[in-house]
């Protein structure tokens, strides 16, 4: 039978709830602009009845508070944080595309449309307008001064940018070690919390703001599993195991451990690309393997600086071993015997020299194992077939390991035309035009009668270095390397080329210059093409046949076009990319507003709606109040006038 105060405790249960809920109504209210605070909400259930063993069988017993909980969507969570995601990665691409679009853009005085019509109109004409004025040749050197200064200039933009990419990259790493370090805390601080039976319905809405913005840094995958008493499978203990994997599914954190990402910068002479900057950041996990930066799933802004500062549009060194051999190399210690690996390659970039971006010296991955090498040769035989044979550094001597038949790779193959792509179309360009102006100059003849010079060179620092530190290609040591690397081969001969060499491969954007000889002197240039040419419309044919050179796609093509129009060519990748880069970040920005909103009608505080909830909550807690009132009313009259 139920006891005399039943109806008091009834009424006071009904009160303690009321109570729960304007408290939690008046902390949702409060947190209206707390930016990821999900709304909250008592959780009542009604309270087990009373058996009466009366006609009438059970009596009610109350209500139940049984829990303050969360009102969050998993779902919208998810969508959200891929949106993040994708969202960062386009987010980085475009602001640095734009950056690039602007080094390369022609503003009518600077750009290279520019410099190179007045380089044509201005200063090969005047020479033929003016045969044997000294000041005429002298303008004309000015005028391929200036190409050479903007692609000095632009060299160096794209390497100050690549740079900073690189200062960024390890900014974002330690964004995403300082987030794991937060989330590892509060894990444990939830299931100190969870294990006494309540909800650590704040922390909880911390920790999902922290990975909504590790999910804008790098996607991100969540994966929490309840704990289960190790003495009795069945029972829930209350703690939960959270776990945060990030790029494609390595684990960042696993409940209350953490795994701590680091950058090392590589040595200059571990460089991937000939043009790359040193000291570009590998990412490691702390005491651990590589950080898998190239797999598929990675997105986040941290995926976009990758593909911008490391992107070659799938052009990477890549090969099959064919064979192993010996070397002597002369090094400060005298003579060392170093192993060689050969390496057929089939791609078109590869057998180009003029396209290729293999640095001096770096790390080649043969069969999934690291080696150091510092030195390459590359061979092309009477077939056409192309090899490049690798001089392994001294401390990766193999001799009892057959690589032969295994793939070989330097680098990673990056679908993205970031900046190393970039710098390999303007060294392309440069080599296939330095080549043609100096054989043109070189077989011509001054007016004197003398053999021309050549105009283009590049500087150099190191041991090999010429006179005030820049190659001439008429040196013995150049050899053959305008024909070599014109890609004018003859049937039936090999030709063999080393990084090592006076060759244009080493001339790059960065370093092309004018000849000093020839800037002190213009009258070097060989503008005729007979030493016995006399004086006449035809004496300076030879600047004709620059000048043909330049507009004639014939004579000398980049990417199907003349050379005037590399510009257009280089122009609209970017163009292309940095479009594509600006339009999918307003989508993914519009779709972000969109989910937010979501996400927001489910767990956000609508203060109008709290509001009308207060005046629904004051009713409950006044009849809950009111219902006492009456009870001890009554209480009073049985108690004291009826005697019981």
């Amino acid at each position: 039978m139920a006891s005399t105060f039943f109806g008091l405790n009834i009424a006071g249960s009904g009160l303690r709830a009321a109570n729960a809920s304007l408290n939690t109504a008046a902390n949702n209210i409060s947190n209206a602009d707390t930016k990821g605070y999900s709304r909250q909400r008592v959780l009542q259930a009604a309270s087990d009845p009373l058996r009466t063993f009366a006609t009438y069988g059970c009596a009610g017993a109350g209500v139940q508070t049984l829990a303050i909980e969360r009102v969050r969507d998993a779902f919208y969570d998810v969508k959200y944080r891929e949106n993040e995601t994708s969202y960062g990665e386009y987010g980085a691409k475009n602001y640095y595309m734009q950056l690039i679009q602007d080094y390369f853009e022609d503003d009518g005085k600077t750009g290279f449309s520019s410099i190179f019509t007045n380089m044509k109109a201005v200063g090969t004409q005047e020479v033929l307008k003016n045969p044997g004025d000294p000041t005429a040749k002298k303008d004309f050197l000015g005028t391929v001064e200036k190409l050479v200064e903007y692609f000095n200039t632009a060299s160096k933009n794209l390497e100050r940018l690549q740079k900073d990419v690189n200062d960024e990259i390890k900014v974002k790493v330690e964004t995403i070690n300082s987030i794991a370090i937060e989330i590892q805390t509060l894990n444990k601080q939830i299931n100190v919390v969870e294990l006494s039976g309540s909800r650590a319905n704040e922390l909880r809405d911390k920790r999902d703001l922290l990975v909504d913005q590790l999910s804008k840094i790098v996607d991100v995958e969540v994966i929490e599993s309840p704990v289960f008493d190790s003495n009795n499978p069945d029972r829930e203990t209350g703690a939960t195991r959270y776990m945060v994997r990030i790029a494609g599914g390595q684990t960042l954190v696993d409940d209350n451990k953490r795994f701590e990402l680091e950058c090392r910068a590589k040595e200059s002479n571990e460089k991937v690309n000939q043009s790359d900057i040193a000291g570009l950041y590998d990412i490691y996990w702390v005491g651990g393997d590589l950080f898998n930066t190239t797999n598929s799933r990675m997105g986040g802004e941290l995926a976009g600086l990758l593909k911008l500062r490391d992107g070659n549009n799938k052009e990477n060194f890549y090969g099959t071993v064919s064979g192993m051999g010996e070397t002597t190399v002369e090094t400060a210690n005298g003579p060392e015997i170093r192993q060689t690996v050969k390496i057929d390659v089939t791609a078109e970039h590869l057998k180009d020299l003029n396209k290729c971006t293999l640095a001096g010296a770096g790390t080649i991955n043969i069969g999934n194992t690291l080696y150091k090498y510092d030195g390459w040769k590359f061979e092309r035989d009477e077939d056409g077939n192309c090899s490049y044979t690798l001089t392994l550094a001294k401390d990766a001597n193999q001799e009892n390991i057959n690589m032969t038949g295994k793939s070989a790779s330097v680098g990673s193959s990056i679908d993205y035309q970031g900046i190393p792509y970039y710098q390999e179309q303007m060294n392309e360009w440069v080599r296939l035009f330095a080549q043609s102006m100096n054989a043109i100059l070189k077989s011509g003849y001054t007016d004197d009668g003398k053999p021309g010079c050549q105009m283009f060179t590049y500087d150099f620092v190191g041991e090999k270095s010429m006179e005030e530190g820049k190659f001439d290609y008429t040196s013995p040591t150049g050899g053959n390397s305008e024909d070599l690397f014109s890609g004018k081969y003859v049937d039936g001969q090999s030709y063999e080329v080393s990084n090592l060499d006076d060759s244009y491969y080493r001339l790059t954007a960065g370093n092309i210059t004018i000849f000093d000889a020839l800037k002190k002197n213009p009258e070097l240039l060989g503008v005729k093409t007979e030493p016995s040419q006399t004086e006449g419309e035809s004496e300076y044919d030879n600047m004709s046949i620059l000048l043909d050179t330049m507009t004639n796609d014939k004579a000398l093509s980049f990417r199907g076009a003349n050379a005037g129009e590399f510009l257009t060519c280089v122009l609209g990748d970017i163009t292309l990319a940095a479009g594509s880069a600006q339009t999918f970040e307003e989508n993914h920005f519009i779709l972000q507003k969109s989910l937010d909103n979501q996400r927001l009608s489910i767990s956000g505080v609508d203060e109008d709606e709290e509001a009308l909830s207060v005046v629904h909550l004051q009713d409950s807690y006044t009849l809950a109040c009111k219902m006492i009132s009456t009870f001890s009313e009554v209480y009073d009259r049985l108690i004291l006038e009826t005697g019981v």
